[in-house]
């Protein structure tokens, strides 16, 4: 599903000008970080973390470079692992995102550090449902939650259960729009957890590696039943919006009630006056909508390696953690029980209970293929 993108602020314009792409030379005590992330991201690492972490530790500096993409941090740690079979430098030193198993033998190379031993003072505090890899660190996360215009539905009336979910929109014809599935992760994740309903509840029972025509014809066949028998109770008997931008739009100009959208995406645009202050948001509690968590790694054989290590122990402090949902508009990486109690407080209706995910792939393609044929047959995808 598509990266969702944002606007720099001024000051995040002018952080990036400083961190454009460019080679890292490795200095001592300099931290080369790179990050294949989006600009608020690396605008949220300039702004924020960069100056705290610097004044928390004398001696140490962040050298915040752009690596573009995952591919940009794939060559880099392809560059670590030819540096590491000669004993040069890598000129890298932690990166913002990335899967320990790509390249393919990175960790059997050695150049990642094994985050569970590497005796991080914070590392406890890491959510234990976001933990992937030994060799990664959940800093960051974003699930897609249910946003809703607290003027025209109290609070105390919002659904928090599939079965709720659809009873309201059955109830109130119009209120509620999701985009489609292959335009934006908002509305794909919002027919993914339809998938989970039709078929037990049970994210388990999807793999990257079982599809089959068979086994996905009968799983997805049981959520086309359930997102048709919605179909005429949505905005305009039926519409589907563009994209994770045009559902909040719709909100926000109060065309309909209630979307899903993605956390990050929601807690900005309440913070930037996008949406507005009445916004409400809400986690499914019987099973939540799909999410994920951004990884961190160190590189083993970076000159700075233990540098790196005091910035990894860093974000998963309480001050950092909670910026990342103040600031970022990010969830948390650690368990919500090492968030301050005000900001518990204040977010909890999207505390999760799960953080379900859900396989890409094959999978994928059948989705939105199947999503189309059964559900929105009068759509026409290159729309």
């Amino acid at each position: 599903m598509k990266r969702r993108t944002f606007v720099m602020s001024a000051a995040g314009a002018a952080a990036g000008m400083m961190i454009a792409p460019r080679m890292s030379f490795a200095a001592k005590g300099t931290i080369d970080w790179y990050t294949g992330s989006d600009t608020n991201v690396l605008d949220f690492w300039a702004n924020t973390v960069k100056p705290a972490f610097e004044a928390a530790n004398a001696g140490i500096k962040l050298n915040l470079v752009d690596a573009g993409d995952n591919a940009g941090i794939i060559a880099i740690a392809e560059r670590a692992i030819a540096a590491k079979q000669t004993g040069t430098d890598p000129q890298a030193d932690y990166f913002e995102h990335s899967d320990p198993l790509l390249p393919a033998g990175a960790i059997e190379a050695g150049i990642y550090v094994n985050m569970a031993k590497a005796g991080l003072s914070n590392y406890a505090r890491v959510n234990p449902l976001a933990i992937q890899s030994d060799y990664s660190l959940p800093y960051r996360g974003s699930q897609v939650l249910l946003a809703y215009d607290k003027t025209k539905l109290k609070p105390a009336d919002v659904p928090k259960n599939w079965a709720d979910l659809v009873a309201w929109i059955k109830a109130n014809p119009g209120q509620f729009v999701y985009n489609r599935p292959d335009k934006g992760g908002s509305g794909g994740n919002f027919v993914r957890r339809a998938i989970h309903e039709a078929n037990g509840r049970d994210p388990n029972a999807f793999t990257v590696s079982n599809y089959t025509q068979q086994f996905g014809d009968e799983a997805l066949g049981k959520a086309w039943k359930l997102l048709a028998d919605i179909a005429p109770s949505l905005y305009d008997k039926g519409a589907y919006s563009s994209g994770n931008t045009q559902s909040v739009q719709l909100l926000s100009q109060g065309v309909v009630t209630m979307i899903p959208v993605w956390s990050d995406q929601v807690l900005q645009a309440i913070d930037q006056g996008v949406l507005p202050a009445e916004t409400g948001l809400v986690q499914l509690q019987d099973l939540a909508l799909c999410g994920n968590f951004s990884r961190a790694v160190v590189l083993d054989n970076g000159a700075n390696r233990d540098a790196a290590l005091k910035l990894a122990d860093f974000i998963l402090s309480e001050e950092m953690q909670g910026a990342i949902l103040t600031e970022l508009g990010g969830f948390p990486g650690v368990s919500w029980g090492h968030i301050s109690p005000e900001l518990r407080e204040k977010f909890a209706d999207i505390i999760p209970q799960s953080i379900p995910t859900f396989p890409g792939g094959k999978w994928e393609a059948a989705i939105n293929d199947g999503w189309y044929r059964n559900v929105a047959p009068s759509i026409d995808r290159k729309s």
